[in-house]
């Protein structure tokens, strides 16, 4: 996961929080202060990017149930039983970045239309 999501800031030069936003994301306030804390911290500090994706990373994909192995493991030891389980694991090799901001413009536009409607 790491490495797509560097290879998503590196294909489109994403430096800062700025050139997150232009692609539709918004950090928190949290991810915000962790991520400019390592950046300047004195001991091994971080570029932008890696900061970032070390956060981003272990916030949306982190050791938690819904991690892929941590799910198998809980299987494996019969957890969930007697309920029967459909367990759907996608690979890596599904993501493509080639949409490009003509596909995100498209969505903020449906949410904006859905937003209108819902009022």
């Amino acid at each position: 996961m790491r490495q797509m999501v560097r290879r998503f800031l590196d294909e489109r030069q994403i430096q800062n929080f700025e050139g997150l936003r232009e692609w539709g994301y918004e950090p928190t306030s949290r991810q915000r202060n962790a991520i400019t804390t390592r950046m300047a911290r004195v001991r091994n500090p971080l570029t932008f990017r890696e900061a970032f994706v070390d956060k981003f990373v272990s916030d949306k994909f982190g050791e938690a149930t819904t991690h892929w192995r941590k799910l198998e493991d809980r299987v494996h030891r019969g957890v969930g039983n007697p309920c029967p389980l459909l367990l759907i694991g996608l690979p890596d090799t599904i993501v493509t970045f080639d949409e490009g901001k003509a596909a995100l413009e498209e969505m903020q536009a449906m949410e904006k239309e859905e937003d209108n409607a819902n009022m």
